[in-house]
């Protein structure tokens, strides 16, 4: 089961600011970064007491950084309340003045006794003080081979801040992979996506006083709580015109289940009509129980279509599109339309074969579709998401969702993260159940921006309660039946 995030400040921040921040709180206070060493390391003492049997065996890892010193105060508060603790010393390049501080503390009470070699046999808890927010780029070679030794054991590890070997701005690295991690002071963006979704375990935030010294963030989280506040009920008085109309185009030969995905989610977020532009050869499958569904049969770009295109408040292109001379003459005649889009799958490929910046539409590639828009490799946008969702805004226009484990959506203004959903959307069919939410939202009112931040989040909501039953073998069409309930949230 996903945990739930509310619990976590919506407000989150890159290392640089964040450091900006803990020398606005020194001249504030006229005090040392050691008071904040030392009410870090006890807030981490303190959740780690809750969360462990007093009888535990635990190891305290701890660098030679700041985040080492916060692990040498939880070792100090661990050993003042006797717990079978033992230190291991980590050796960097040069111990911080913070971290020296608290070792001179050690000294004083004789608790600084430190091992330099692991041995985790029979360690029932690691503390991982091991790497900071200074992480860039590739783990030295025994680091490296530490945190391969930490990830093979058997014990439960605690992470101070972020699991070591996570880039704070990224997500990115080869890191410790972490039971729980408590993050403290201001919450690090990469937290939430790439490779930190699989690190962090669950996460908890310590405030240790830094908040009145950040700015207004430029990255902010969003999760379930946001529905409540975006989603209105529906009036006594309303009918289907009301709820807005779609026209879903896609679904080439062989590709009908998509534009069917598409344009079923879109009836199950709520829009009043939806019409199916589509091989004639689908009509059977496109409507097979589910004759709610209008169809335009196209094999041809005519009046017809043009028609279906005009009648619609929204339009969802790409569902199985394909990217034959069918496809791309169904993205042509989208693109002189002046409705509010949303663009996946092909209609993504064909855009980036022409590119062109609109304001009135979502696109919504995965980090592959990514690449191609921005001409550069898969690993390239997967080392940055932050920086390519930005980008991909910046030189595309309207609001950008960049999928992957913590979607990101970038509307110019600002990036949201979505730590939402989980590895069971890996799956043929969930993209297309996405855009058709965004549609739906669009058509009943809602912005781009907060429409497809809903979408996200009801997405995700959805599959976690459709994965209640395991994740292996979800299907995209296990969805819908949580997407009605989670519209309705009020």
């Amino acid at each position: 089961m996903a945990q739930h995030l509310s619990h976590l400040p919506t407000a989150l921040y890159d290392a640089a600011t964040i450091r900006d921040a803990e020398q606005a709180w020194a001249k504030h206070h006229q005090a040392p970064l050691f008071q904040l060493v030392e009410q870090a390391g006890l807030a981490a003492f303190e959740l780690l007491q809750q969360r462990i049997p007093a009888t535990s065996r635990i190891v305290v890892i701890a660098g030679q950084g700041n985040n080492g010193a916060d692990a040498l105060i939880c070792y100090f508060w661990l050993k003042q309340r006797e717990f079978d603790v033992s230190l291991l010393v980590h050796s960097g390049k040069r111990a911080t003045a913070e971290w020296q501080q608290a070792w001179q503390l050690l000294q004083a009470h004789d608790y600084a006794v430190a091992d330099t070699e692991a041995d985790f046999a029979d360690v029932d808890v690691i503390v991982d003080g091991l790497l900071g927010t200074g992480v860039r780029g590739e783990l030295r070679e025994d680091v490296a081979a530490l945190v391969t030794c930490i990830n093979r054991s058997k014990a439960i590890v605690f992470s101070l801040d972020l699991p070591s070997g996570i880039n704070a701005d990224t997500g990115t690295g080869n890191a410790i992979v972490a039971d729980f991690t408590l993050c403290m002071g201001a919450m690090k963006q990469g937290l939430l996506t790439s490779k930190a979704r699989n690190c962090t375990g669950l996460l908890y935030f310590a405030d240790i006083g830094l908040s009145e010294f950040l700015p207004e963030p430029e990255v902010k989280r969003v999760g379930y709580e946001y529905l409540a506040g975006n989603l209105a009920a529906r009036a006594r008085d309303s009918h289907k015109g009301d709820s807005g109309r779609v026209t879903v185009i896609g679904g080439d030969y062989g590709m009908a289940g998509a534009v069917r995905l598409a344009s079923e989610a879109c009836l199950r977020s709520g829009a009043g009509l939806v019409t199916v532009v589509s091989r004639p050869e689908h009509q059977l499958t496109i409507n097979s129980n589910r004759p709610e569904l209008m169809f335009r049969g196209c094999e041809l770009v005519d009046m017809e279509v043009y028609s279906r295109l005009g009648w619609a408040k929204v339009l969802v292109l790409g569902p199985g599109l394909g990217k034959q001379d069918w496809g791309y003459n169904l993205f042509k005649a989208v693109g002189l339309s002046d409705k509010p889009m949303v663009l996946d799958a092909d209609a993504l490929n064909l855009l980036s074969q022409e590119p062109r910046r609109e304001t009135r539409w979502v696109l919504t590639p995965h980090p592959g579709e990514a690449a191609r828009l921005l001409a550069v490799d898969v690993e390239q946008v997967e080392q940055d998401r932050f920086a390519a969702v930005r980008e991909l805004q910046q030189r595309y226009g309207g609001v950008v969702l960049l999928k992957g484990a913590g979607t990101l959506i970038c509307d110019g203004d600002c990036v949201y993260v979505a730590p939402v959903g989980n590895p069971g959307l890996a799956s043929g069919g969930c993209g297309d159940v996405l855009s058709g939410i965004i549609g739906a939202l669009i058509a009943q009112g809602l912005d781009l921006s907060r429409a497809t931040i809903a979408a996200v989040v009801i997405h995700g909501e959805a599959a976690d309660k459709a994965a209640e039953d395991g994740e292996r073998g979800m299907l995209a069409s296990d969805l819908f039946p949580w997407i009605r309930r989670l519209v309705n949230t009020v």
